[in-house]
């Protein structure tokens, strides 16, 4: 009876060895996973204003029954591994951010970034349009998709030339050649009686045309 007793007992410590190990490796290992880095981390700027955080950084509780065009305000927390404190400079997780009621694709154009088109140039046909992807600026917060399709006008020219509006402004720039030319009647006539503006004018427009600042009155594009 001994002997099978002690028969026994060396598998079964080998076993609770083995349990041992594997319960004391099992922490190791999910503290290895806790420990990795999520990619939206790089976008949030650490112990910054959480009001400020980049939508990525964030979940909010989003009302879509609010008005459409007023201030709204909605409860968020920051996400796992972001850091950020109010205005007193203490830590926070939880906070509001106030924003316009208003879908992402209703913003003002200035407020996101659209694909380029690069085999979309018309001639003297502004009306073309094609499909563009556009993504929201990263401080702008809105409802819905923050990415979204959109139909943008193709880019498009009406003849006009940059090398001889630039010419006709170093050249012929005081009697307001250069203005003439792009179309703006009225700049032209202002610099012909004002003689280029006694010649202050016209080398101010000698470097907005040579920059490209100054362009055709009907917003088309140079040749």
């Amino acid at each position: 009876g001994s002997l099978m007793t002690t028969k026994h007992s060396q598998p079964q410590s080998t076993f609770a060895k083995s349990l041992t190990s594997t319960s004391t490796n099992t922490p190791y290992f999910k503290a290895a996973e806790s420990t990795e880095i999520p990619s939206y981390v790089t976008k949030c700027p650490s112990n910054g204003l959480c009001s400020r955080l980049p939508p990525d950084c964030m979940t909010c509780n989003t009302n879509y029954s609010c008005i459409y065009g007023k201030p709204a305000t909605f409860d968020c927390k920051v996400k796992p591994h972001v850091h950020c404190v109010d205005q007193n400079n203490y830590e926070q997780e939880n906070f509001t951010i106030n924003m316009t009621c208003q879908f992402c694709w209703q913003l003002a154009t200035t407020d996101y970034v659209c694909t380029n088109s690069t085999n979309c140039m018309t001639v003297s046909c502004p009306r073309q349009r094609y499909n563009a992807t556009c993504t929201v600026r990263d401080h702008i917060h809105c409802l819905g998709n923050r990415v979204f399709p959109k139909m943008l006008y193709c880019n498009w020219t009406g003849g006009y030339k940059w090398s001889t509006a630039l010419a006709l402004s170093i050249t012929l720039g005081g009697f307001g050649a250069d203005r003439f030319y792009l179309g703006q009647w009225r700049e032209g006539l202002g610099k012909l009686f004002s003689f280029g503006g006694l010649g202050i004018w016209t080398l101010i427009d000698v470097l907005l045309i040579g920059v490209g600042y100054v362009g055709p009155a009907d917003g088309s594009l140079y040749i």
